[in-house]
C-alpha cells in the first residue's frame, strides 16, 4: 500500500461510517479522529457498536458474511476500503487483541514468531530478537525467558494476554486494538495490562473497548460514547448505534456534554 507520509497527530480518521451486516445498518454515521500515540477508550452499553466501530479498523469485519462499510476509514491518508487496499496488510499495521486470550496451540516462542515468519523472516537470530524484545515490551519476558518451548496455553489467562500482545507487536504494527482485554482477568492481571497499555502508548496507538468506566478512567486520553438508537418500522423495533459524544477523557466523564452520556456513567441506565 502507497500512503502519503503526513506530520498529522491523526493515526486514524473515521468519516461518516454506517456498518451493515447485509440490509441490517448496525452502527450509523460514526466520524471521530484517533490520536497517534494516544490511548482511545470505546465505551457503551452492549449492543451500541462499539466493537463493531473498532474491528471496521482493521477490517475485521471481512470476515464475517454480508458485513459492509460505507463512509471511508483513513489511515495515511488512504481509505482501508478502497479497491486496491489488501486487508491482511491493513491487519499486519493494525494489531489486535481480543477479549479472551487466544494463543496458539504452539510453545511461546513460537507464538511471538509467526507473524514474522508469516512475514518472510527465517533469520534464528533475528527471530531471537523478535521474540526477546517483542516479550520485554508485554512486560513477559522475564516471566518466560526460561520456559521459550512451553505452551502457550499453559500460561495464566494474564500471562496469555500479555502473550497475545506480544505476539500482535511483533509484526510492529503502528496501531493496536484490544477488544476488552481485560473483561476475562482478575484485579491484578487487569491492573498489569493497564499498567502495560500506558508503557505500550509511548511506541503505538492504541484504541480499547471496555465495559468498565473506571478503566476508561485509569488508562485512556479519549473517551468515545456509543448509544443504541431505536425506532419502529412497521410495527417491528429497528436498533442501531450510533456515536453520542466523543472527547478527551476528563471532560467527558467530568463534564458530559450530552444528558444520554451523563445519564450513562453516573449509572442511570445501560
Amino acid at each position: 500500500m502507497n500512503y502519503t507520509v503526513s506530520n498529522s497527530n491523526k493515526a486514524v480518521e473515521l468519516k461518516n461510517v454506517s456498518i451493515y451486516y447485509g440490509d441490517y445498518r448496525a452502527v450509523k454515521d460514526v466520524s471521530l479522529d484517533i490520536e497517534r500515540n494516544k490511548i482511545t477508550a470505546f465505551i457503551g452499553p452492549s449492543g451500541c457498536g462499539k466493537s463493531t466501530v473498532l474491528r471496521c479498523i482493521n477490517r475485521m469485519n471481512d470476515l464475517v458474511p454480508g458485513a459492509h462499510v460505507e463512509g471511508e476509514v483513513l489511515y495515511r491518508g488512504r481509505n482501508l476500503y478502497a479497491d486496491d487496499v489488501d486487508a491482511v496488510e491493513v491487519r499486519r499495521r493494525i494489531g489486535m487483541v481480543f477479549q479472551k486470550p487466544n494463543p496458539f496451540p504452539k510453545s511461546i516462542y513460537d507464538n511471538v514468531a509467526y507473524g514474522p515468519r508469516l512475514l518472510g523472516v527465517k533469520d534464528r537470530k533475528v527471530l531471537d530478537q523478535i521474540v526477546e524484545l517483542s516479550l520485554q515490551q508485554a512486560a513477559l519476558w522475564d516471566e518466560v525467558k526460561n520456559d521459550l518451548k512451553k505452551s502457550g496455553l499453559a500460561l495464566s489467562g494474564g500471562q496469555q494476554q500479555r502473550l497475545c500482545i506480544a505476539r500482535a507487536i511483533a509484526v510492529e504494527p503502528d496501531i493496536i486494538l484490544m477488544d476488552e482485554p481485560c473483561s476475562a482477568l482478575d484485579p491484578i492481571a487487569t491492573q498489569r495490562i493497564e499498567e502495560l497499555m500506558k508503557e505500550l502508548v509511548k511506541d503505538y496507538t492504541i484504541v480499547i473497548v471496555t465495559h468498565n468506566m473506571q478503566q476508561a478512567v485509569r488508562v485512556s486520553n479519549y473517551t468515545a460514547f456509543y448509544y443504541i438508537r431505536k425506532q419502529e418500522i412497521d410495527g417491528k423495533e429497528i436498533r442501531w448505534g450510533e456515536l453520542v459524544e466523543f472527547g478527551k477523557t476528563k471532560q467527558v466523564f467530568d463534564q458530559p456534554e450530552q444528558e444520554e452520556t451523563s445519564d450513562y456513567i453516573s449509572g442511570r441506565f445501560g
